[in-house]
């Protein structure tokens, strides 16, 4: 589990590969964008399932960076929401709805483009 709630960087399994990679800003906001961008009706299970690794992984990167945590109570506050949420307990299984794996992108992809807002705006980049 990433220890987020202070800002500090650590690293899971999942992440350690390219850990000391930068954050890809225009990466994210595309995979944020396409998961934002589909459908219940239209998306099948398995295009949702596809995505929650990705998703999640976007979601544990920005969680690992100093978003200054320290300093603000917002983000500490999205930040504890981020590491439950990428919780390999909490992520979808294959028992899960469809609907609770559409709910889960949504919620991981909504909460990754606020910390990249977050993490653009401390880094002095364009918003995403």
């Amino acid at each position: 589990m990433t220890l987020a709630s202070t800002g500090k960087k650590g690293v899971t399994a999942e992440d350690a590969e390219g850990a000391d990679t930068p954050i890809d800003v225009d990466a994210i906001s595309s995979q944020t964008n396409t998961v934002l961008g589909q459908e219940m009706g239209t998306t099948t299970r398995a295009e949702m399932d596809r995505q929650v690794p990705a998703i999640a992984h976007h979601l544990n990167r920005l969680l690992r960076e100093d978003l200054g945590a320290d300093d603000d109570s917002e983000v500490r506050s999205l930040l504890r929401r981020g590491t439950r949420l990428v919780d390999l307990t909490n992520r979808p299984t294959a028992e899960t709805p469809a609907f609770g794996t559409y709910l889960y992108l949504r919620d991981v992809a909504l909460l990754t483009r606020r910390l990249l807002w977050v993490y653009a705006e401390r880094n002095g980049l364009d918003a995403p």
